[in-house]
């Protein structure tokens, strides 16, 4: 069964913008933090982002960082990645899942045990 839904992603030039949404029953957005990753073909999968249960707080990669921004609608039960400055390296599918276990050491926000995932959505950068 497909907990989470991811969409958004197309086709877009260099430089361009995308925001990307993940969608879930209110009782997954209510109670898990949500994670953003990207598998490029042949790469290895990437975690982008994390945004707590409550959504006050996020974690980015250095992959994402600057560029990439994750919220929450909780209207809408969804979470939200906007991707701005995107260049060609950023071609993935791009997917949501929830974390399983969170901690914020030293205020740090680490999510961890991806256990539900989205099915994912492509995205591809190029002119």
């Amino acid at each position: 069964q497909v907990q989470l839904v991811e969409s958004g992603g197309g086709l877009v030039q260099p430089g361009g913008s995308l925001r990307l949404s993940c969608s879930a029953s209110s009782a997954i957005m209510n109670n898990y933090a949500i994670v953003w990753f990207r598998q490029a073909p042949g790469k290895e999968r990437e975690e982008l982002s994390c945004i707590s249960d409550e959504g006050s707080s996020t974690k980015y990669e250095n992959s994402a960082k600057g560029r990439f921004t994750t919220t929450r609608d909780r209207a809408k039960n969804a979470v939200y990645l906007q991707m701005n400055s995107l260049q060609p390296e950023d071609t993935a599918v791009y997917y949501c899942a929830t974390a399983g276990y969170v901690s914020f050491l030293g205020g740090v926000l680490t999510c961890r045990d991806f256990d539900s995932w989205g099915q994912g959505t492509q995205v591809t950068v190029s002119s």
